[in-house]
């Protein structure tokens, strides 16, 4: 058992994405589903589909992207920045610019979970979950 799911969820990702594999296989959680949805929002993951069948918290099925010419990932770096041992939380004035607006920051915000540009828009502020680019 892991002592922090979202840090397993971001791992497992990155692991996959190092193998190269096309799909890769995630227990469920409520964040973990959102924070999936927003990274097909942005367009870092092809495809995904939440699958409650196999046991009660369910499994996510992430589709990673690909380049069709270069065969190099969507995502080249996932990074856990909120942990349990040291929250990090940023008001919408002072939310974080990954790589000057290339990539993004996830956050957990009081209106769900969300990239910082549109926390940005919403002048909601929370917990930094992750940068993605």
């Amino acid at each position: 058992m892991t002592t922090d799911p979202i840090a397993d969820y971001l791992t497992r990702i990155r692991n996959a994405i190092k193998a190269r594999h096309g799909i890769v296989e995630i227990p469920a959680s409520n964040t973990k589903k959102e924070i999936t949805r927003v990274l097909h929002e942005k367009g870092y993951i092809r495809q995904y589909k939440f699958d409650d069948r196999t046991n009660v918290q369910g499994t996510i099925k992430i589709a990673l992207k690909y380049s069709a010419d270069t065969k190099q990932p969507a995502i080249v770096k996932l990074q856990r920045v909120s942990r349990p041992g040291l929250r990090k939380y940023a008001s919408y004035d002072n939310l974080p610019e990954v790589i000057n607006g290339l990539g993004i920051a996830i956050l957990s915000t009081p209106k769900g979970v969300m990239s910082d540009k549109e926390a940005r828009k919403m002048h909601v502020g929370g917990e930094v979950l992750c940068y993605v680019y």
